[in-house]
């Protein structure tokens, strides 16, 4: 597929700020400086790489440099955003200042500041106005995602799986895992993705016993397993996908960490739906891979959200302690990792509904290369939980 964004829903962006508004109220401050331009993106849809922004129960002004004038009116108006824009290079203390007048408790976002900025907000910028830290106010308004959102999600995870069966063939004896890695990143771009997600994980053989091995001159041999663990970018929203394949014959033991660890992938998908905890999530993937003796060689969470950036809330894990929302997108990516054997690893991005889930990631689970044409049925309820799978004999 190639990406038309004009075909896609649009995100109602205005009712963000009405409720960012209101937690400002609630949490009875005079107003919220953002700083993190993916909050700044969610609340105007401005792109650009620099701004503040300013929000107060009555008004909201942008501030950024002169690269951006044209772009930020351009953009803050296709949002349909109310917003006094500045335009300013060494001014821009003093156009926040001015408009902080009157000010009381002024909010920050505190993961979005390093502590000498908090210190030259405090002194220099706002000296009149207490400064509160606040913590994933606008990240906690991101995680449901509406339908604008989910559609851009849903055709990053076509576009990766549409480039992985473009480039199957590859995954072949004497291929590298940086030239494959190349290639898969080449065949997302040509389907219209704007960027990764994160750099792509290409890991062959032992270097699969590292969760996020980096893609090396190491070259695919007769019975590797080989993770890849990729993602691409739409209009600013990610996808997320692992799948492990076999190049050759497997031996009984990697043939049996993947049978492990997909009947432990199954059984984590078909847990999820709303109101069901994170922890129960990561249980339900971990009790099969700890039946089947790997239990410490499952070294991270199951998952995560997935939308403006590559993670974010909630968190699936054992120590999560959410429930699941509908319309939250998370991935489910249970894992084996065996030292000088190698790893797998097989996830889905899935998105949250009433009874079960929706897969937007497709991309077949087949171990064998030449089967990667085929797609993976989307599923609109969950499957019935896998039991775990019996050890065979030596």
């Amino acid at each position: 597929m190639t990406v038309d964004l004009d075909k896609l829903p649009r995100s109602a962006v205005v009712p963000r700020v009405k409720r960012v508004r209101e937690l400002i109220i609630g949490e009875g401050l005079d107003g919220l400086l953002v700083t993190r331009l993916v909050n700044i993106r969610y609340l105007t849809g401005f792109t650009g790489s620099a701004g503040l922004l300013l929000v107060t129960p009555d008004e909201m002004l942008f501030v950024s440099d002169g690269r951006y004038g044209e772009q930020a009116a351009q953009q803050l108006a296709a949002a349909e955003i109310e917003a006094r824009i500045e335009i300013a290079g060494v001014g821009q203390r003093e156009i926040l200042q001015k408009a902080a007048t009157g000010l009381k408790r002024l909010g920050f976002e505190a993961s979005g500041v390093t502590w000498a900025q908090h210190r030259a907000f405090d002194r220099d910028w706002f000296p009149e106005v207490e400064l509160v830290a606040t913590e994933e106010m606008i990240e906690g308004l991101r995680r449901v995602k509406d339908p604008g959102e989910i559609a851009r999600v849903r055709a990053a995870c076509s576009i990766a799986d549409e480039a992985l069966t473009d480039v199957r063939d590859s995954l072949r004896e004497g291929v590298s895992e940086q030239d494959f890695a190349l290639e898969l990143e080449m065949a997302m771009r040509t389907r219209g993705a704007s960027g990764m997600s994160f750099d792509p994980i290409v890991a062959a053989g032992e270097n699969g016993a590292k969760p996020h091995a980096r893609p090396s001159g190491r070259r695919f041999a007769q019975g590797d397993l080989v993770v890849l663990d990729f993602g691409c970018v739409v209009d600013g929203y990610c996808s997320d996908m692992t799948r492990t394949v076999a190049i050759g014959t497997l031996d009984q033991t990697k043939r049996r960490m993947y049978e492990v660890v997909l009947a432990s992938q199954e059984a984590g998908r078909a847990a999820v739906r709303a109101g069901a905890s994170c922890a129960d999530i990561d249980r339900a993937c971990r009790e099969i891979i700890d039946e089947a003796g790997w239990g410490d060689s499952f070294t991270h969470g199951t998952g995560h959200g997935v939308g403006l950036e590559i993670h974010e809330a909630p968190r699936v894990a054992g120590t999560g302690g959410d429930s699941l929302l509908v319309g939250d997108i998370v991935t489910v990516e249970p894992g084996v990792y065996l030292s000088d054997i190698g790893g797998v690893r097989i996830e889905d991005t899935v998105v949250v509904t009433l009874d079960g889930c929706d897969v937007l990631t497709e991309s077949t689970k087949s171990l064998l290369t030449n089967t990667l044409r085929s797609k993976t049925p989307r599923l609109k309820t969950p499957p019935p939980k896998t039991p775990p799978l019996k050890e065979e004999p030596a």
